[in-house]
């Protein structure tokens, strides 16, 4: 089986996700809000305050997951490359990327950094087919395409 070709795109549309992250927010709202008001009002105030820091720190977590800025993704055909999108072509950290949830018209991915670039952290990257309609099955293909083996020349895989 044959490796993807090279393929780039620039992942700056996340309606979808933050849609999803909105909703997921407000659903957890709605169920402390349930909560306190089905509670007696002889609950202890710490309960209550308690209840108020978790609502503001969902608030927060929310905010901050909604929050995505635009990145520049690259398979080489041997390996993915992750950047700003000024930086597209020339990606600056390389790893690895998979497919961690796929809806069809909507992935989230991982991009989990080589050992080599220095960065321990992975990055999720919401992708959605609305606005890269002409570059979604390219990058199906690649994120699905087998890896080649270390050592190996992808052209050389049949």
């Amino acid at each position: 089986m044959r490796a993807s070709p090279a393929f780039q795109v620039v992942l700056d549309r996340f309606g979808v996700w933050r849609a999803l992250v909105r909703l997921a927010t407000l659903m957890g709202a709605g169920v402390m809000a349930a909560w306190l008001v089905s509670q007696p009002p002889s609950m202890p105030a710490v309960v209550r305050a308690g209840l108020l820091i978790a609502a503001f720190a969902l608030l927060l977590l929310g905010a901050s997951a909604a929050r995505v800025p635009p990145v520049s993704v690259r398979w080489d055909g041997q390996g993915w490359h992750l950047g700003p999108p000024e930086s597209a072509g020339q990606e600056p950290e390389s790893g690895d990327l998979r497919v961690v949830l796929d809806l069809g018209p909507w992935m989230l991915l991982r991009f989990e950094p080589a050992e080599s670039t220095g960065r321990v952290r992975a990055t999720w990257l919401p992708a959605q087919r609305r606005g890269l309609e002409p570059q979604w099955h390219a990058l199906r293909c690649a994120v699905y395409s087998p890896r080649p083996q270390p050592g190996s020349d992808a052209a050389a895989d049949f």
